[in-house]
């Protein structure tokens, strides 16, 4: 993401600028590094409790997965999305915030399949990836359905809500669909 932000603007003064100026592409994707990162943090403490996570995977589009992780419970690809100040509304299918449509729960669907895909191609069995949004910095955020097809999920409660999920992986299972993850290869396809 940072990548793409000196690619908008090569001048640092001018991405500065940029990065404050209200409806700017270079504001949009400061937002999303800022979300990533927040994220990643927060997948941190992860860590010790047998969960390993990756962060910014690159398929050979050129798109990418912001976050893998990868624990007892299983895999899941999570999407950070920083909505700074802003109501997110998720129902059944459809995510909502300050009132307008994303297309959030769509997009990520789309990606843990994708994901499942490679992995379990790699891996030779199936490998269930489960979508995750981290929202971070939104003023409210309200989810209305008891059992998600993705877990909308305030990023200070995200650690919290994976860590807590029953286990369906062994510690060997999850170290082999870390390896596979780590591989480069993984994602040429």
């Amino acid at each position: 993401m940072s990548r793409k932000i000196r690619e908008l603007q090569p001048n640092p003064l001018l991405r500065l600028i940029g990065r404050w100026s209200s409806g700017s592409e270079i504001r949009s994707w400061s937002d999303g590094l800022i979300g990533e990162r927040v994220t990643g943090l927060r997948l941190r403490s992860l860590r010790g409790h047998g969960w390993f996570t990756l962060h910014a995977i690159q398929w050979a589009s050129g798109a990418d997965i912001d976050h893998l992780a990868i624990g007892p419970a299983g895999v899941f690809s999570i999407n950070s999305k920083r909505h700074r100040g802003k109501s997110v509304w998720y129902g059944d299918a459809a995510i909502t915030v300050n009132g307008v449509a994303q297309r959030h729960i769509a997009v990520s669907q789309s990606e843990a399949r994708r994901v499942s895909r490679a992995l379990s191609r790699r891996c030779g069995i199936d490998i269930p990836v489960r979508p995750v949004i981290s929202v971070v910095h939104a003023a409210k955020i309200k989810v209305k359905n008891a059992n998600p097809p993705v877990l909308v999920l305030d990023v200070k409660h995200l650690d919290r809500v994976l860590s807590g999920l029953s286990p369906v992986l062994t510690s060997d299972q999850v170290a082999r669909i870390y390896s596979v993850a780590r591989d480069a290869r993984t994602w040429v396809g």
